[in-house]
């Protein structure tokens, strides 16, 4: 049944917007979804109904709110086994394996990390948004293994998504990756800034253009081990760590500086003819791994509700260390 709550207004809510007042009174409540509310007509001030969530707030002694049940979610759940690294009422912490679709689209409308999290939350899910599902705040290529965290109600949500679109400038949020590229980058750490956009030849890839065009990106790379001829690496391992989270990101700055991914037959295609050069072994393993040599190895941030930093940290999975071992061999 919906929920009815009723909200006692105080002298300093004189003046002040309708959405507002009851975002700061009901924080459970975000404040998008306040305004849909508003908006359907499920706000009443003194009795009487209103749907201007920009209303100044005059003379009016109480706001009445009727919650609507949220609906179950579109997706379907799925019984799909998790690596859960850390759960509580708030948010879950995911290491995804590779080959895990993150959210349902066109051509994966099953079997994805959301179907699983649905299964496996159940009624713990609170309506984001009036709908009983997950919040993804970020996500990870498919073919990229690593951590992810994502909300299991409002409040996370909108906590979560405003340290995410923050990018850790300003706030504590902090990710990196560990990947494996295409020779030796000339020096022991650098920044790729280069905006992105979608390619005008494939709408499925990201592309560097020029400043002023597309969406700032910034990477920061620091330079771990490289394996081969001391003179002339063949390959190298890198940490990548995120200013900015835009789609394939570090695959495009890596590639765009000459260094792409290994494995990555979207932006590392004209590097084929480079696996000649590794060993056997390295063949087989890089073989085996089938994706791009990228995982998402840690990630932190504050607790949307406490503000306790938290921090996790993902080893490399077993397909990745495999074509370590063989690069160092």
């Amino acid at each position: 049944m919906p929920s009815t709550v009723t909200v006692e207004l105080a002298p300093e809510d004189r003046g002040e917007r309708l959405d507002r007042v009851l975002a700061r009174h009901l924080p459970d409540l975000s404040r998008s979804r306040l305004k849909a509310l508003i908006l359907e007509g499920q706000v009443q001030l003194d009795g009487a109904q209103v749907e201007d969530p920009g209303l100044k707030l005059k003379n009016a002694s109480s706001v009445t709110i009727i919650v609507p049940d949220a609906v179950d979610p579109e997706p379907k759940a799925e019984n799909i086994p998790l690596s859960i690294v850390y759960e509580d009422d708030d948010l879950i912490v995911i290491d995804k394996p590779a080959g895990l679709v993150v959210h349902p689209g066109a051509g994966n409308e099953t079997g994805t990390l959301v179907n699983a999290l649905i299964a496996h939350c159940g009624e713990s899910l609170s309506g984001i948004g009036g709908v009983k599902r997950p919040g993804i705040v970020h996500r990870l290529d498919k073919d990229t293994s690593g951590l992810l965290v994502v909300a299991k109600n409002d409040v996370a949500h909108q906590a979560l998504s405003a340290q995410f679109a923050d990018h850790g400038r300003t706030g504590p949020l902090e990710r990196a990756y560990r990947a494996i590229v295409w020779g030796r980058p000339d020096r022991s750490s650098g920044t790729i800034e280069a905006n992105l956009d979608r390619s005008n030849f494939a709408r499925d890839k990201m592309s560097v253009v020029r400043a002023g065009k597309g969406r700032e990106a910034i990477t920061h790379w620091q330079l771990e081990e490289s394996f081969g001829d001391p003179k002339m690496p063949i390959a190298s391992l890198l940490t990548c760590r995120l200013e900015t989270g835009r789609t394939h990101q570090i695959r495009v700055h890596m590639a765009h500086s000459g260094h792409p991914l290994l494995g990555d037959a979207t932006y590392g295609s004209g590097f084929k003819t480079k696996e000649k050069h590794l060993s056997e072994a390295a063949q087989e393993a890089l073989k085996r791994l089938d994706r791009q040599a990228l995982h998402a190895a840690e990630l932190g941030f504050a607790h949307p509700r406490t503000g306790e930093f938290m921090h996790f940290v993902s080893p490399l999975p077993q397909d990745f260390e495999d074509l370590l071992t063989a690069l160092e061999g």
